[in-house]
């Protein structure tokens, strides 16, 4: 297979997936919709929740990431931490379950061109 100049081979190294952890605030009302809103802003821009505040983005590259990292509203109060890794890090990921399990909410399948 012959690559040209302007393609680039996948690579877990270039691959990244963007994770980001937060805790806000959630005593009043205004607090509570601030937090609800972050969240429906993260899954509308194709996070995928891993666990309650956290969420991860597949990025195709590092410039993938910096446009979905730019892209974060950080609100007023609270603390947000932004994570890339790369794909072949996030390949030795260890996730345990204990006995009683949930089923997964079903989550669309998403085609994306590198």
């Amino acid at each position: 297979m012959c690559f040209s100049k302007k393609q680039t081979r996948l690579s877990a190294y270039r691959i990244m997936w963007l994770f980001v952890f937060f805790d806000l605030p959630t005593q009043t009302k205004q607090q509570r919709k601030t937090a609800s809103g972050f969240r429906k802003y993260l899954l509308k821009d194709g996070f995928s929740m891993l666990q309650y505040s956290v969420y991860t983005r597949h990025c195709a590259s590092s410039e993938s990431a910096d446009v979905h990292t730019s892209r974060i509203k950080i609100p007023d109060y609270g603390h947000i931490t932004l994570l890339r890794i790369t794909d072949k890090q996030f390949g030795n990921m260890h996730n345990y379950w204990g006995i009683n399990r949930t089923q997964l909410p079903h989550t669309p399948s998403q085609l994306e061109l590198f």
